[in-house]
């Protein structure tokens, strides 16, 4: 079959358009309900014509408004008689002459809301060159019975099409908290930081905690909030020379500060946990810099931690931290900041808010911002700050360098980008697993 589509236009009144063509305009009306001696104006205003009409008459200089009359504003007509164009035009079009009219003039009434232009689409249908009374059957292949048999001669064969999509072959597919975390990753080596090895999960409580200059008795290393070991319980092989320097500074003070003054065990620190934060592997990393001579680095990870939370929508009792660390003379607070804008910028994020707070192992130390457009508000994304002497002189690093840092999680921005209000149906056994074959490629900067 053929088709050939027809559009047609014409002019159609509306209803105020046919009430006027039937009974005249506004403006005509209100001229003819004036009669020689005036007519008030409140009076005018109580007809349903008269707002419209008056506004219209009063433009075409038909009437004139005397305000100083006795007993209130009177309107008197100026001309008399008149011709009501609008009615004669309207006229026109309700006989099908709209043709007679000019553009503009059909433009005026439209915009009057007295006509509008209908466009009526048609379809001629006619018999094509393969037209048939009967269906035939197409075939999608040649079998080798045809072959054999010579039938293929008289069958129709329904033609390839090299447009069509091929099926998906089955393939594996990346979960989407891996996408943005290869993401982070690529932001990272794009900045020149090297990254750190991870592939520790079980640590022990001195490189977790006492090496940060978090003292025994910090609440987040009571039970309630770590992981600790039955077997093996205890770690060893601490070097010597930098576990007394530690326990010095914790117990006793030094290099400018009066410690926590507290007898230290080391019992307290050989037990081991499952690490709370991959910044104890930050201290090991600046520990083995202390031991050569210093040349400034930026290193970064982004790997497994663990906390004995109470699990709910939004935490895991096991979840990912971002870090990055820069160590090199004289860093300051504004290092951190100008890093943090460049480093959240990468990831399309560049309103950012900064606000004090407390670490045991950073001072000063900076809560991050940033404002959430689909929430209309500012939430928090992550931690940063300067390590304290406390914590880097005791591994030997020169008095004159500073290192600061900055970490966030990896779940968290990952649930925003995908619109996932749970986290476990982001991790754990209530996944989606069609969510995870479905999900694009996730683009932290779009």
């Amino acid at each position: 079959m053929d088709t050939l589509t027809c559009l047609l236009s014409h002019w159609e009144l509306l209803g105020e358009g046919t009430e006027i063509a039937e009974q005249g305009s506004h403006e005509a009306r209100v001229f003819g309900s004036i009669p020689p001696e005036g007519l008030g104006q409140s009076e005018l205003m109580k007809l349903s014509f008269g707002k419209i009409g008056f506004s219209k008459a009063m433009s075409n200089k038909w009437i004139r408004v005397d305000k100083a009359h006795e007993g209130g504003p009177r309107i008197f007509r100026t001309v008399e008689d008149i011709e009501d164009q609008v009615r004669e035009k309207l006229l026109l079009v309700q006989r099908g002459n709209s043709s007679k009219l000019e553009e503009k003039e059909k433009n005026e009434l439209k915009k009057r809301k007295l006509l509008s232009e209908v466009t009526v689409k048609s379809y001629w249908i006619t018999k094509g060159s393969s037209f048939s009374t009967t269906i035939t059957k197409l075939e999608t292949e040649l079998t080798p019975e045809m072959i054999a048999n010579g039938s293929w001669k008289e069958k129709k064969f329904k033609p390839y099409n090299f447009e069509a999509m091929g099926v998906a072959p089955d393939c594996g597919h990346m979960h989407p908290l891996m996408k943005v975390r290869t993401q982070f990753r690529q932001i990272f080596l794009e900045m020149g930081f090297t990254e750190m090895p991870t592939n520790n999960f079980i640590e022990s409580s001195f490189w977790n905690f006492d090496s940060l200059f978090q003292p025994q008795q910090h609440p987040a290393r009571d039970q309630h909030d770590t992981f600790f070991l039955s077997d093996p319980a205890l770690a060893h092989g601490f070097p010597p020379d930098y576990l007394e320097r530690v326990k010095k500074v914790h117990s006793e003070g030094g290099y400018g500060s009066q410690g926590y003054k507290y007898d230290w065990k080391v019992e307290e620190a050989q037990k081991n946990i499952l690490r709370t934060h991959t910044t104890a592997v930050s201290a090991r990393m600046l520990y083995k810099l202390a031991q050569q001579k210093f040349t400034p680095v930026k290193y970064f990870s982004i790997d497994r931690v663990f906390r004995n939370e109470t699990l709910d929508a939004t935490h895991l009792a096991e979840f990912h931290q971002i870090e990055g660390v820069v160590a090199d003379y004289g860093l300051t607070l504004g290092d951190l900041m100008g890093i943090l804008h460049e480093f959240f910028t990468k990831l399309g994020i560049t309103k950012l808010r900064f606000k004090p707070a407390y670490n045991p192992y950073t001072e000063p130390s900076m809560e991050v911002f940033s404002y959430h457009e689909g929430l209309k508000k500012w939430v928090e994304l992550g931690n940063s700050g300067v390590f304290r002497p406390e914590m880097l002189l005791p591994m030997g690093l020169p008095e004159d360098v500073s290192v600061i840092a900055w970490g966030l999680s990896l779940e968290r921005p990952t649930m925003i980008k995908y619109g996932i209000n749970n986290i476990r149906e982001l991790v754990g056994h209530k996944v989606n697993l069609q969510m995870v074959y479905d999900s694009p490629v996730c683009r932290l900067d779009s």
